[in-house]
């Protein structure tokens, strides 16, 4: 076994998606990497550019960005008075900043016994008690909302992390919830 080491955020990270006590972070990041172990003769190493490839139909990291301190900006969200509503709002804008990345993301987020996101009602009544779906405005996802607060900035987090926000922001928008 080797020792890597990583920042803070980044190991918090990945210890959120811890699923059992006792499961190790190589094996938290197996899951999340969908990697068995065997590398593939069509697997490339991936260039160390500090460009990332533009993801089709995404805004620009720079427009994405200022189009998140814009709805911490906005009377729209200054007005709303629950968690759930800014969590609403905030889910809103990330999938109209880029919806396919936004999927990808909502996928991978589940709970122990919980789907977070699906793309019908039902689905979410199905696997989960009590979990009071509502539909994510202007977006074709369900999400559950009869959570805590912190497990709702723990979905925005994982959504803007996968979606490649920068961290110092990340952590701004969750701490608004």
């Amino acid at each position: 076994m080797k020792t890597i080491e990583v920042d803070e955020d980044l190991y918090r990270y990945i210890a959120s998606h811890t699923q059992h006590i006792g499961e190790s972070a190589s094996d938290i990041l197996r899951r999340m990497l969908k990697f068995n172990g065997k590398v593939s003769s069509a697997v490339k190493p991936v260039a160390a550019s500090p460009v990332a490839e533009k993801s089709e139909n995404a805004v620009p990291a720079r427009d994405r960005v200022r189009a998140m301190r814009e709805l911490l900006l906005s009377d729209d969200y200054a007005e709303q008075r629950k968690a759930v509503d800014r969590f609403m709002l905030i889910l809103t804008t990330l999938h109209g900043i880029a919806p396919k990345e936004f999927a990808e993301a909502a996928e991978t987020l589940h709970g122990r016994t919980r789907t977070y996101f699906a793309d019908n009602e039902l689905t979410l009544l199905q696997n989960g008690s009590h979990t009071k779906p509502k539909q994510v405005p202007e977006t074709p996802f369900w999400v559950i909302t009869n959570t805590n607060t912190g497990r709702k900035r723990g979905m925005v987090e994982h959504i803007m992390l996968s979606m490649q926000f920068p961290v110092e922001l990340t952590d701004k928008v969750c701490g608004t919830l």
